[in-house]
């Protein structure tokens, strides 16, 4: 039995571990995000976050992505991503300045976006937010690597 459960314990910390660097946040047709904070392990290579949108309303209604970059680039990227419109995902093209997004959706779907740690340390300041018009004002947080 203690073998059992040895065994039942390890299988769940390695579990544990794996998930670590798998990032779930929710938003809601209330433009808001359920986290305000968000962190990883330094040890992350990479880094998956999955943005669930919880309400019913359309993308180019109430649509919302995530996106991710260093704190002092977050208000000139908001600000860019609005002329950037739905086709690109309200993030400007090609902009250096924007570590990841994902895709916007709608009500009752989901998306993820997969980057690369390469390039964050863990004393940067980076901010995510939701790029749709006029919701980076509060759906906003802080990601660090820790």
């Amino acid at each position: 039995m203690k073998k059992a459960t040895t065994f039942i314990l390890l299988l769940a910390s390695t579990f544990a571990w794996a998930n670590e660097c798998e990032l779930v946040v929710n938003s809601t047709d209330q433009m808001r995000f359920d986290k305000t904070e968000m962190s990883a392990p330094a040890s992350c290579e990479e880094v998956t976050v999955t943005l669930n949108h919880t309400g019913q309303l359309a993308a180019n209604v109430m649509g919302h992505n995530w996106v991710l970059t260093k704190t002092a680039d977050f208000q000139a990227v908001a600000t860019a991503g609005m002329s950037a419109g739905l086709d690109n995902q309200y993030v400007p093209p090609g902009d250096a300045r924007v570590l990841a997004y994902s895709k916007v959706i709608g009500g009752g779907e989901s998306t993820s976006v997969t980057f690369s740690t390469k390039g964050l340390s863990k004393d940067g300041e980076y901010t995510f937010f939701c790029s749709f018009p006029g919701h980076w004002a509060i759906m906003k947080g802080t990601f660090k690597l820790i």
